[in-house]
């Protein structure tokens, strides 16, 4: 018997360090948190110093059972869960559960931290255990605490005030105020026109292109030029005194220097794995985790990257070195500066002293791992591994120019722009992506000297119109929530998910739109709530419970604060009507009574306009000025298709929204397709029609078979389909978009054993040889063989769960079926 007991949080970490440090030691998983506040009112007392009340969460309590009775027969006990607020509390309910078990008697738990999972970080940390921080342990209770205050708090005053169903939460609340504060923007912004103007020249072979900054001495702005009357003015005077010549009046030359992007954070490797590898960023996270919990290379297994939840940029001095070292052996000198690079985190609220996500080791290079991770894997790792890498490397080198040409006499002035690469640097490696950003690029002039002529091959305005913002995307969401210390990077994936699950936000073309019930919940809680989803008052929230992890402030105190404002403004928001709520009045008279105003109304169709005076007038229209219906909209008209010229049609039928193309002649029906789940009927466009009502999609001839790939939308949602075999689209990809590569990868996936849903097969079973899969049900996700069913202790683990924890969880369940007796048998 091991006289060692190790616990961590997952199980598929546990197979890797039972592997580092032998037979002395056992270790056991918890399978995540195993204590929550019990799910009702008085969780959390106020009145009694913020008492919380905890329960085990039912579906880890037999893995506590086990804790608890290896602990009775170990000497030292070791907790080593993740390294964070998180972690640290989940150290600490596992303490208090095993002291109320009277499981440890005089021994004593100890607490131990690594951030990557390698022999030599393993071993160091069990060398040295510290106690359990409880300044860690309350600020992640005061968050818990916090959370639960809104949530149980406000979610039923919306459910009395708009619907059922609907929930309020500290952080998500704050991050929907972010996405329909830029709807409305959008929808305010008025278009502005202006012009460039420009000419086109050439020398030595080489085209260039100058724009106009000046004109009879005055510096052009964005709107100097506003109209094409003024545009025709400038022109042809120009033209008419240039000439067909422009004279190079000044030349100013520039070396740039473009450093590297410090290595990832987790909000950075979110936003990055969203814009380089299409993931979402709960797809990120997930694979990353897999990544730092450890990898099969052949004979060892290994965490292949550090700690996927830090808000630190730094490295260690030792993972420095060999980084520098890596350099100098592949790229040589030039590449390597002098000294290592140090960076500063820009995020607001960066939390604890942790190391940047990094490989564990730089010398296991993207190709020697390749073979053995999956694609996911593979992607993520090669960039977090070049990241790392160019992060020390020097800066790139560009040469730019810029050229002043004099056009059609003194003070107007024509300029033109070019860059060179001269140097790649750290370019070499990697360089960062950015949103609605235009690529740097190469962009080169003809040698040119001062005093030189050009001839003016064409002399021409430009017309543009201002755009309003672009709306956000999973990546600028995410780096809007940091800038604004809207909750943690840990957390952005879920704040992301709960939105979409609660279908206040649809991910339309991968931005985000909200639908008309996120409007107006967020209109109800930023005009009777605007304190609590303020975002300055979110991120000082966030600030104190820093200094509580940090030992600067009690956590008790920051709770009663909030909590004397907050329940006195819950008192205050009773009497609010549900007309005041779901109702916006507008300065337009009803057009049909001609004596009410109007109002955008909330139906269970979505917003309309309708009369305020109902239900005397029953005047209503869509938002868009169509339709008429005393309910809100029931049909509206997209288009035309331009290939049969029919109209095209979103209508309402009793399971949703869907498209029709053309009108019923006799017993002929048109041609329908049902509207995504993920699509708002407000957001449907002749655009999205076509792309639906052109499925299925012909990807093209399978490479083996050379018959045809489909990708179409069915019962069951997206699928792919080859010669009647069918393979369900993952949710966080495109039917639009899926390519003929993805498609047959995706149905070279083992198939489905006992029909549709199976998400992974794990294998064969030793005892009969059939199938062991993994599937998502409506509980969550779960594994079956033959009869057998039984649910994952821990849904986060359904990307690493393996075959022989599968059969370990039915075995148990078999078990305790033949344990209970029948029906039959307890009424004898």
């Amino acid at each position: 018997m091991a006289s060692n007991l190790l616990i961590v949080e997952s199980p598929s970490k546990a197979k890797t360090l039972k592997k580092y440090l032998g037979k002395d030691y056992e270790i056991l998983a918890s399978y995540g948190h195993v204590r929550d506040l019990v799910p009702k009112t008085g969780a959390v007392d106020p009145d009694h110093d913020f008492r919380m009340k905890y329960e085990i969460i039912d579906r880890n309590a037999k893995h506590v059972d086990a804790i608890a009775k290896a602990v009775k027969d170990a000497d030292t006990i070791l907790l080593a869960t993740d390294p964070d607020r998180e972690g640290e509390a989940i150290a600490w309910h596992l303490s208090e559960i095993l002291r109320a078990k009277r499981a440890v008697k005089d021994k004593k738990l100890r607490r131990v931290v690594f951030y990557e999972i390698t022999e030599g970080a393993v071993k160091d940390a069990v060398k040295n255990p510290r106690d359990i921080s409880m300044e860690l342990v309350n600020a992640q209770q005061a968050r818990r605490a916090l959370d639960y205050l809104v949530g149980f708090n406000l979610s039923p005053l919306l459910w009395k005030k708009i619907r059922r169903g609907l929930s309020a939460g500290r952080v998500q609340s704050p991050a929907l105020r972010l996405i329909v504060e830029r709807e409305i923007e959008i929808e305010n912004f008025k278009t502005r026109e202006y012009w460039t103007i420009h000419f086109d020249s050439e020398k030595a072979r080489t085209a260039f292109t100058a724009r106009l900054t000046h004109f009879r001495g005055e510096k052009l702005d964005q709107f100097s030029v506003g109209s094409a009357e003024r545009n025709d003015e400038i022109t042809q005077f120009l033209s008419s005194h240039a000439k067909g010549t422009a004279r190079v009046s000044e030349i100013e030359k520039k070396r740039k220097l473009r450093s590297p992007a410090p290595p990832f954070t987790t909000s950075t490797l979110q936003q990055e794995a969203v814009r380089k590898l299409g993931f979402s960023t709960d797809r990120a996270m997930k694979v990353a985790q897999s990544l730092y919990e450890g990898v099969s290379l052949g004979k060892a297994v290994t965490g292949l990257i550090t700690y996927m939840r830090t808000d630190s940029v730094n490295l260690s001095k030792e993972a420095v070195t060999e980084i520098r070292g890596y350099i100098t052996k592949n790229f040589g000198s030039d590449y390597l500066p002098k000294s290592p690079v140090a960076y500063r985190s820009t995020a607001k609220n960066a939390q604890e002293a942790h190391e940047a996500i990094r490989p564990t080791s730089i010398a296991r290079t993207p190709e020697s791992v390749a073979p053995f991770l999956n694609d996911d894997q593979r992607k993520l790792y090669e960039m977090v591994w070049k990241r790392a890498l160019s992060c020390q490397m020097t800066p790139a080198k560009f040469d730019t120019v810029a050229v002043d040409f004099a056009v059609g006499g003194p003070g107007n002035t024509f300029r033109a722009t070019g860059q060179t690469m001269v140097f790649p640097g750290f370019y070499a490696v990697y360089h960062e992506d950015e949103d609605d950003a235009v690529e740097e690029e190469d962009k080169r002039l003809p040698p040119l000297e001062k005093g030189d002529s050009v001839p003016i091959l064409k002399l021409y305005g430009e017309q543009h119109f201002t755009q309003p913002p672009p709306r956000y995307s999973e990546a600028s969401l995410v780096k809007a929530l940091e800038q604004y210390g809207i909750g943690r990077p840990s957390t952005y994936a879920s704040i992301i998910s709960t939105l979409q699950n609660r279908e206040y936000v649809v991910l339309e073309k991968k931005r985000f739109q909200p639908t008309d019930v996120g409007r107006v919940v967020n209109r109800f809680l930023t005009e009777h709530f605007a304190h609590w989803v303020d975002y300055e008052f979110t991120a000082k929230l966030e600030d104190e419970l820093d200094d509580i992890s940090n030992g600067k402030e009690e956590w008790i105190p920051v709770l009663a604060r909030f909590w004397k404002d907050f329940s006195a403004q819950l008192g205050e928001k009773e009497s609010v009507s549900r007309k005041e709520v779901t109702q916006e009045v507008l300065e337009e008279i009803c057009p049909k009574c001609q004596a009410h105003k109007l109002t955008i109304r909330l139906g269970r169709r979505g917003r309309f306009v309708g009369c305020s005076g109902f239900p005397e007038c029953d005047y209503t229209r869509n938002l868009d000025g169509s339709g008429d219906s005393a309910e809100g909209p029931a049909r509206r008209d997209i288009g035309v298709d331009p290939k049969s010229h029919k109209p095209i049609s979103l209508l309402q039928g009793p399971f949703g929204w869907y498209f029709q193309l053309g009108e019923p002649e006799g017993d002929k029906k048109p041609k329908r397709v049902s509207l995504p789940k993920n699509i708002a009927p407000e957001a449907a466009s002749l655009e999205i029609a076509l792309k639906l009502l052109a499925l299925p999609r012909d990807l093209g001839a399978h490479p083996e078979t050379g018959k045809k790939v489909v990708a179409a939308i069915g019962r069951f949602g997206p699928y792919v389909n080859h010669d009647g075999q069918f393979k369900s689209i993952p949710k966080d990809e495109n039917v639009f978009d899926i390519t003929l590569e993805r498609a047959v990868a995706l149905l070279k996936e083992p198939k489905s054993p006992g029909g549709r849903g199976a998400l992974r097969v794990l294998g064969k079973h030793p005892e009969d040889g059939q199938a062991v899969a993994l599937y998502s049900g409506k509980y969550g996700p779960y594994v079956k063989h033959g009869k057998v069913n039984a649910t994952l202790p821990d849904k986060d683990a359904i990307d690493t769960f393996s075959l022989e924890e599968a059969l370990a969880l039915l075995a148990s369940k078999s078990k305790s079926k033949k344990a209970k007796p029948s029906r039959a048998k307890k009424a004898a």
